[in-house]
């Protein structure tokens, strides 16, 4: 199982190019495998500080992407968890996985034509644009502007009191 974070601060969130692996030249949430006996919680705050150097704390499982990459042969599930940030500065901390990094908001990505393909399917996803406020304040997007015939989108839930 993959785990894409959703670092957010002041309305952006903390997007990183990636490099060295699938999806190479595509922007994407910090993020990586699970490791057995992991909770995706875990996952999501390692890999943070492992990637960028923050120091965050998960707050809520956001909702899962169905990934089929015929590419490079795999099907992945990704379940994207919120994290708020606790100390750090953002910084490229594994140069074999990232060259840049970016703080931006949903719809400046969801403008973007170079996304991770699990980015794109979670921010085209309707429990998402349920989560977000519109511009409005009224807890509705627009309609994605991508569509894609391929993968699913689960629902969001509280991230267990259990978990760190």
């Amino acid at each position: 199982m993959g785990v894409g974070a959703v670092v957010a601060q002041d309305g952006r969130w903390l997007v990183l190019r990636r490099t060295g692996a699938h999806g190479a030249g595509t922007w994407g949430l910090p993020g990586g495998h699970q490791e057995f006996g992991e909770s995706p919680e875990e996952t999501a705050v390692r890999e943070v500080a492992e990637e960028t150097g923050l120091d965050v704390r998960a707050t809520a499982r956001l909702g899962f992407t169905d990934d089929p990459m015929p590419e490079i042969g795999r099907h992945y599930v990704t379940l994207f968890v919120a994290c708020e940030v606790l100390g750090g500065e953002a910084r490229i901390t594994e140069p074999d996985k990232a060259t840049d990094l970016a703080w931006t908001t949903p719809d400046e990505l969801r403008a973007r034509d170079d996304l991770f393909a699990p980015l794109r399917r979670f921010l085209d996803g309707e429990q998402l644009r349920r989560l977000l406020p519109d511009r409005d304040g009224r807890g509705r997007r627009p309609a994605p502007r991508h569509r894609r015939d391929h993968g699913r989108v689960g629902d969001a839930q509280p991230v267990h009191p259990d978990h760190p």
